[in-house]
């Protein structure tokens, strides 16, 4: 199991180490930031839609934030004396803290309720409540999670399910979603390996959407399995889309894809989080996730730029039952030197068109597992248009 330690920021943001099994215990000098920081600014604000029913994040201080700093002025490397950094520590193994530059927080409460629909919800406006917090998974500046070892990527699900019990604890929170994005590709804002977590005011609405049909066929089935159970079962039993099955999760690429590359990681068991898994299931999933991502970066010369999302049971008492923990590994590249853009019919109407077939990305994934380091696919999945 790894160590926690929490301490606080110059401006009273939160820090946590966790620590590698075997790492020792943390100097009281490593909690202690010393740097001059001005005190945090009040949230944004959250602003509601009254023509699709959902609440948009106005964050405009977030235009000021640290972007694409160069390796001497990282904010999320170990402290040094040339440079007085987000984390105390002169070294570290996972830390996760607050962000200085918030899209919701770091006040928390409830936001306003909806008078109704249509017009009778336009103009209303709350803080932005809620929490943003940043992981980061190593000390080094370069490389990424599929090169961590299986350790430190445990110690990173540890984090991960501490902080989703914690942040589902507190007031206001509807949703916890923990993510990573890699590569400039996605448009991460620094290059140190690292993700985030967003603690939501309200339920998302991928995930309000994805969580009314789970509910629907949680109500209509006898067994009261989840959604998520029954479809991870048609896959194996197909097995055409599957990618790897383990004794606790499995992996498959979704019938319907919409992205080039496109992968759901599901533990067997139902469970509503990531906080739920059980010792056994977090060290498999530090084997299988690390997995998955050397296999993505095997198919093309260049490292694959990804979105890692966990979609977790939002905690509505509605959704939440028929919730299924699972993993959404998504990546807009459909050939080594071309990306898949969110055009019209995508960005304007959320009408997906997929240049891959879901059968042949999935037999991809399942041959690469053969290959070595230096061995390549081929440039292209089979079924891309040039």
């Amino acid at each position: 199991m790894s160590r926690m330690t929490s301490t606080r920021l110059a401006d009273n943001r939160e820090l946590i180490y966790f620590d590698d099994p075997g790492t020792p215990e943390r100097t009281p000098e490593s909690l202690v930031d010393h740097r001059e920081l001005p005190a945090r600014g009040e949230p944004g604000e959250v602003r509601y839609d009254a023509l699709s029913g959902e609440w948009v994040a106005v964050a405009a201080h977030r235009q000021s934030r640290t972007h694409l700093p160069p390796a001497h002025q990282c904010p999320i490397c170990p402290t040094t004396a040339d440079n007085p950094s987000e984390i105390p520590a002169p070294d570290y193994d996972v830390v996760v803290f607050e962000n200085r530059f918030p899209s919701l927080g770091p006040v928390l409460g409830d936001i306003p309720e909806i008078p109704g629909h249509g017009f009778a919800g336009h103009g209303v406006t709350g803080p932005a409540y809620g929490r943003c917090e940043v992981v980061a998974f190593t000390p080094r500046h370069t490389g990424s999670f599929a090169e961590l070892g299986e350790t430190r990527a445990r110690t990173v699900i540890e984090a991960w399910a501490q902080r989703t019990e914690a942040l589902s604890a507190l007031p206001g929170i509807k949703q916890v979603f923990p993510f990573e994005n890699r590569g400039a590709d996605i448009g991460v804002t620094l290059h140190h390996p690292h993700g985030q977590i967003y603690a939501y005011p309200y339920v998302t609405p991928r995930a309000a959407a994805l969580g009314a049909v789970a509910r629907k066929y949680y109500d209509d089935v006898d067994a009261k399995e989840t959604l998520g159970a029954s479809l991870l079962k048609a896959e194996r039993e197909d097995g055409s889309r599957m990618v790897l099955e383990a004794k606790h999760f499995s992996a498959y690429v979704p019938f319907a894809a919409r992205w080039p590359l496109e992968i759901h990681l599901v533990p067997h068991r139902s469970i509503p989080d990531l906080a739920a898994l059980t010792g056994e299931e977090r060290d498999e999933l530090s084997h299988v996730y690390l997995d998955l991502l050397k296999r993505l970066d095997a198919l093309y010369p260049t490292p694959m730029p990804y979105i890692s999302a966990w979609h977790q049971a939002p905690l509505d008492p509605v959704l939440r039952p028929a919730g299924q923990l699972h993993l959404q590994l998504t990546s807009p590249r459909r050939a080594a030197d071309k990306l898949k853009y969110l055009a019209g019919s995508e960005a304007a109407m959320g009408a997906f068109i997929n240049d891959t077939t879901p059968e042949a990305v999935a037999e991809r994934l399942r041959d690469v597992a053969a290959a070595t380091n230096t061995t390549r696919l081929a440039d292209t999945l089979e079924g891309t248009r040039a």
